[in-house]
Formats: structure tokens, sequence, C-alpha cells
């Protein structure tokens, strides 16, 4: 199967001009081009989406630069995994970054361990937490939530027009919960769908 090279480009507002990106991604030779005018800190970008669903194995995204991908630097490192998980380089030619050299994986190393280390940092502070407030007498642990609440966001998920923030917004339900009761509210003789990457990078948003 031939491996193909995809561009994808950016800016925030239609006032903007992709021009300078495109001619920076035509000039490398890329085969497609996705291309989109949105701010980065919108939920959902449907040519990304595109570009994500498309991309195999041994494929190569280039980007003109880093911040024309990622929405932050935590969203940056999401991508990057996940572009890892599938086997795609990522290059960007303003940073000079090619994931497919020994410089771009420790790059990419780099970046994974930091993710890690702030998501080991996140679950060190909650169990200090918990710990501080049993020595005062007080439960710790999530409040439990109503099951009224638990089927409503079980049904808004069901319709797929709402992200998973949204949900969160409007049931109280969160992520975790709302996955574990998933299962349970299968209709009889259904199947759970399984979750690709590429959904699971989307419902983060």
């Amino acid at each position: 199967m031939r491996n193909y090279v995809f561009g994808y480009a950016r800016v925030s507002t239609e006032a903007q001009n992709l021009d300078r990106q495109l001619d920076a991604l035509k000039k490398y030779g890329v085969d497609q081009i996705y291309n989109e005018k949105m701010t980065g800190t919108k939920k959902d970008r449907p040519e990304l989406a595109k570009l994500i669903d498309r991309m195999t194995e041994g494929d190569v995204v280039v980007i003109e630069s880093l911040s024309r991908l990622g929405r932050s630097t935590k969203d940056l490192i999401e991508l990057t995994e996940l572009f890892q998980g599938r086997g795609v380089h990522l290059i960007s030619l303003k940073e000079n970054i090619d994931t497919s050299t020994s410089t771009g994986k420790l790059l990419f190393t780099l970046m994974s361990a930091i993710a890690q280390f702030e998501r080991d940092t996140i679950a060190d502070r909650t169990r200090e937490g918990l710990r501080a407030a049993r020595a005062r007498g007080r439960i710790g642990g999530r409040p439990r939530i109503e099951p009224d609440a638990v089927r409503k966001a079980v049904k808004l998920y069901n319709t797929r027009q709402y992200s998973i923030r949204e949900i969160e917004e409007l049931t109280g339900v969160k992520k975790s919960t709302l996955y574990r009761n998933l299962q349970e509210h299968v209709p009889m003789g259904g199947k759970k769908a399984a979750c690709t990457d590429k959904q699971k990078y989307l419902e983060r948003q």
C-alpha cells in the first residue's frame, strides 16, 4: 500500500490568509492538503478530523509550524501521541522537527514524558488531598451522582450530537462515570461500539 504525505494548515479567522502555509506545504511536496479557518481553541476541527481518519501507518503529516496543529501544549502532545500510536510521522517546517529522525523521536519521548509527569502530579495531589481529608474526619472521593443524571448523560452520548465536555456541563456527570455506565445501558441485543483512537482524541475536546 502506498504511503501518503499529508499537509495541514489552519488560520484562526476567515479574514486571515492561508497562502503562506499552503505555499510552504506545496513546496515541500505534499500529496494532499487539509486546511481550515477557525480558532485552535474551537472543539470541532472537521478538516483535522478528516486527516486523522485518513492517515495510516507509514504516512507523514506536514505542518508549517507546531502552533498550526495544536490548540495548546497539552493538545499538541495528545495529537503527537496519537500519530505515534498510528505509526504516522510528523514534520514541522518552522521548528525543523521530523519524528522519523533520532532527534525527532527524542523530542517525542520528552513531550510524552512531560505529559505523563503532569498526569502523575495530578494523581499525587489528589491522593494527598484525600489523605488530608480523611485525617480531618471527612470522607474522601467524589459525591455520588444521581442515577437520573447518569441515564440522561448516556442518552445524550448516544445521540452523537454532544461532545463529552458538553455532556459534563449539562448533567454534571464526569467522563469517567459516563464511560463506566455506558456498557450497563447498552440496549438488549446491542453491542458496545469500539472506541477508535480518533474518537478518544475528539471526545477529550
